[in-house]
């Protein structure tokens, strides 16, 4: 999901945009899966009209609450970094951002657990000079690519690339 332009200062460039990996979406959609068997077998098994309709009401109710709310939560939460700071942003009704500058990020590591290092995405941890310490960006696709490509940004903003060409 790509930040509006408008959230962008003048010659700030987006160099990673993404949200939480879809295997965030999977409980809501094992709980969609047993809300409607559930409701399926009630249907089939009860033989009053008035207990089927509240139990699809039930059923209604769950599927607002545990598939619809958090996959609208994963649709509406961005992360992204440009070359001057680390953008987060998520919420539903009320939203919330978080902006690190590059210059106060003092650390980027990564943690990746065995289902992570199957379907491809990890934590990454960054710390910041500020009193949070760490901010964990859970379920990140590519998490590898995108830690590398973030200390590649903080290594040209201070001054790495200036110090390779000149020899240092």
């Amino acid at each position: 999901m790509v930040i509006s332009q408008k959230l962008l200062n003048p010659g700030e460039r987006i160099v990673v945009s993404t949200r939480t990996h879809p295997k965030a979406l999977l409980v809501p959609l094992l709980a969609l899966v047993v809300l409607l068997a559930a409701a399926v077998a009630f249907q089939v098994l009860v033989d009053n009209s008035t207990a089927r309709l509240v139990v699809w009401a039930i059923a209604l109710v769950g599927i607002l609450w545990f598939v619809l709310w958090p996959a609208l939560d994963w649709m509406m939460a961005s992360y992204t970094i440009t070359n001057r700071r680390l953008i987060t942003r998520h919420g539903i009704i009320t939203r919330k951002g978080h902006d690190i500058p590059l210059s106060r990020i003092s650390d980027v590591a990564y943690e990746l657990g065995l289902i992570d290092r199957m379907l491809g995405c990890g934590t990454l941890v960054i710390s910041d000079a500020s009193t949070h310490g760490q901010v964990l960006l859970p379920d990140i696709p590519r998490v590898e690519d995108t830690q590398r490509r973030l200390n590649e940004l903080l290594h040209e903003l201070h001054g790495g690339a200036a110090n390779l060409e000149e020899g240092h």
